[in-house]
């Protein structure tokens, strides 16, 4: 009262609430995100004392005199709501990694490096790392593929911790390259283990308070156990009538789960809050048992890739009192009746996730049973069939996209799902770039780790707030586009026992792939197009041609045809990571789809080439752990070419133009051109351009008709990573 009455939050209409070094607004934005707003000078209006108070001699003669709280000088300097960057935690902890890549990240050395200890102890902590030696306190591990192989005592303690391995180059390039942390280490892996690099960050449990499991109590029998999540064990899970009894109940072989009117009593709920830090999981199963009239609820909880969680396992006195405990504590987390059909987000409660139990997966496992015994396809496209619909392949890109495959496995992704994931990286995105209210891009970062579950450890949520880490987020999406539609191929259709499981994959893809003859004309052609088109500044590794395969895609050259007749084809070179090949093969090069925002890409939404492989090479993602990979060759009608040397956002041509060339420093030698089939084949050694103002190193071409392509040749190149750099 002696401040005057406070007027809510501007930004949600809140109430805001005193603390000892400013006024926090104790309200919501969204059902998803709550408020952030602070200040130590809120709006305030007069105080209104009610006729009935009056009679108080303090309140009959109180006069409300407006004025601003004094803090104490060592009190946080803060904002008026809403603030453009008001909280503490958020600017802190939450923003996508930036300028000191490995700070609280210890590494391990293993074996001898062309650096001495001391210089490579130097460079880590520069890098804001530290040096560890023991094995399960590292989050990678620095050696070479010799002392891989050799596997030595300390090299078994560290594959044992499943740290991943990484050679000596991953230090120099951490450091000056722009590639995403993620992307650096899967491609200067040595080791197949490890797929995801774990976190030393000291950061709260699921309440966001404390790492200890939360205390439970319960009138019934109770077995309590606390162990590691979900997320960091391999179950073996067995479905019965629809839906898997959780391994951690201990009943999976003697209970299955409750259904009732069509319903499987079984849900797994989600919530993500970037201010708190909080990445929680919470599961509700209600079962039976398979032989007598006895009835349990299980729940477990914890925080998503972590050992932090516990779990819960009652057993109820009767079915009705069984079903009643399930209904209540599903609506107690979520705010929603179980029986709702329209499910309504609310504030600080859970939201349902599709969960995929392995059923799929069973039936998949099915198509590849004794694949090439029976194949009458030549045994490289057998190969080429196997790689591209390799399921491990898939799990492995989604895990080092820090994709969360408890709550979002394979079977579940979907493209509708995608596309919504799209317009949010759309709207934040509009919002980075109007710079709008940081409590707006909370709330767009949240839906978006709810739609896409990721899987950071310990790590807070990263804040979409940066252009760069929303451009990796729409390539992850472009990425997983591919994988939804290769894992729905492969789980499509019908089974044909007389037929190879690879023979049924390849009839997919409705696409004709031959194997090239190593010695024709047209092979050497190629073989010298990958020779002289490698960048000198991509040295990491060198290419050999492993298998060359003429492609041609059911309809592309007739969709082609109104264009073979526009002046300047070229072959050019598109690379793409091995998991995306099913969905190039089957639908062919696509353009990023509306919902996706438009700033993701350097010229706009188009089909991107390379006149440089190694340039196209480089979106391969392959690693020396994993070395093989594939890069297409296509006809593609440029015509006239609306030339750039900055990036634009394209979304309509100049008039007159047919398509867009990014312009490099360095491009083959134009003299050394020659034609295959009537196209183009700029096959010349790299020279310089002359251009130097232009913010490309190489040629790009971008064209925004998907007619304006036809695939001629898909290579399989094989990646020889030189051991290092230094």
């Amino acid at each position: 009262m002696a401040f005057g009455a406070l007027l809510p939050c501007e930004e949600c209409k809140g109430q805001f609430v005193f603390k000892s070094d400013a006024y926090y607004c104790s309200g919501d934005i969204t059902a998803w995100t709550k408020c952030v707003a602070k200040t130590q000078t809120p709006n305030r209006k007069d105080w209104v004392i009610p006729k009935e108070f009056r009679e108080i001699p303090y309140l009959k003669k109180f006069k409300c005199k407006k004025q601003d709280r004094v803090f104490p000088p060592d009190a946080a300097t803060v904002n008026s709501a809403p603030p453009p960057s008001a909280s503490a935690p958020l600017s802190e902890a939450v923003s996508a990694p930036r300028d000191k890549p490995l700070t609280n990240m210890k590494i391990l050395v293993v074996g001898k490096l062309s650096k001495n200890k001391e210089e490579v102890k130097s460079i880590v902590e520069d890098l804001g790392g530290k040096l560890t030696t023991t094995a399960n306190k590292a989050t990678l591990c620095i050696s070479t593929q010799k002392d891989v192989e050799k596997m030595s005592k300390k090299m078994e303690e560290v594959k044992e911790a499943k740290v991943r391995v990484v050679s000596e180059a991953f230090l120099q390039d951490v450091k000056s390259s722009s590639k995403d942390f993620q992307e650096l280490v899967s491609l200067h892996a040595l080791s197949p283990w490890g797929a995801e690099v774990k976190m030393e960050h000291e950061e709260m449990a699921v309440d966001g308070k404390s790492s200890k499991p939360p205390s439970t109590k319960s009138a019934g029998k109770v077995k309590e156990e606390q162990g590691p999540s979900k997320s960091e064990k391999k179950m073996k899970l067995t479905v019965k009538g629809g839906a898997a009894v959780d391994p951690d109940s201990g009943l999976e072989d003697s209970a299955h789960v409750f259904e009732k009117g069509g319903k499987i009593f079984s849900a797994t709920l989600g919530l993500v809050d970037i201010v708190k830090g909080t990445n929680s999981y919470y599961k509700l199963q209600l079962l039976e048992d398979d032989r007598e009239n006895r009835y349990w609820v299980f729940r477990s909880w914890g925080r998503v890739g972590t050992v932090i969680g516990s779990n819960k396992l009652e057993q109820m006195p009767s079915k009705e009192d069984a079903i009643e405990h399930f209904l209540n504590l599903y609506e107690e987390k979520t705010g929603n009746s179980w029986h709702s059909k329209n499910f309504t987000k609310y504030p600080k409660k859970f939201y349902p996730l599709e969960i995929d139990y392995g059923q799929d997966e069973e039936a998949v496992k099915k198509l590849t049973v004794g694949a090439g015994t029976k194949s009458k396809l030549a045994k490289p496209i057998q190969d080429l069939i196997k790689m591209i619909f390799d399921v491990e392949s898939m799990k492995k890109a989604m895990v080092e996209f820090e994709i969360d495959l408890q709550k979002m496995p394979l079977g579940k992704l979907s493209k509708r799902q995608i596309q919504s994931a799209y317009s949010i990286l759309n709207e934040v995105q509009q919002a980075v770039s109007d710079s709008g209210s940081e409590s707006q891009i909370l709330d767009l970062s949240n839906r978006f780790y709810t739609l896409i579950p990721h899987d950071f450890g310990m790590k807070k949520p990263p804040l979409l707030n940066n252009l760069e880490y929303i451009q990796a987020k729409v390539q992850m999406l472009d990425n997983l586009l591919d994988i939804e539609v290769a894992y729905s191929l492969l789980r499509g259709g019908n089974e044909d026992g007389d037929k190879d499981p690879i023979d049924i994959n390849y009839e997919k893809l409705k696409t004709d792939i031959k194997v090239v003859d190593k010695d024709s004309e047209e092979a050497k052609i190629i073989k010298q197009y990958v020779k002289n088109t490698h960048a000198a500044t991509h040295n990491a590794y060198d290419l050999k041609v492993v298998d060359i395969f003429r492609i041609e895609r059911e309809g592309e050259s007739q969709r082609y045809k109104p264009f073979k007749q526009l002046h300047n084809r070229q072959l050019l070179w598109h690379g793409s990571r091995t998991t995306n090949f099913a969905g190039i093969l089957s639908q062919g090069l696509r353009i990023a789809p509306p919902e996706a925002p438009v700033t993701g890409y350097m010229f706009g939404k188009g089909i991107y080439f390379a006149d440089m492989v190694s340039k196209s090479a480089n979106y391969c993602h392959t690693s020396q752990a994993d070395p093989i990979g594939l890069v297409l060759l296509g006809e593609v009608a440029l015509g006239n070419m609306y030339e750039l040397k900055n990036a634009s956002h394209i979304t309509k041509l100049p008039k007159g133009k047919h398509s867009v060339k990014g312009l490099g420093k360095t491009a083959p030698d134009p003299t050394a051109t020659t034609t295959l089939g009537g196209v183009e084949v700029p096959l010349g050694n790299g020279i310089s351009t002359g251009i130097n103002d232009t913010c490309l190193l190489y040629n790009e071409y971008i064209v925004y008709d998907v007619a304006q392509v036809n695939l001629k040749y898909l290579l399989k190149l094989k990646f020889n990573y030189k051991t290092s750099l230094w």
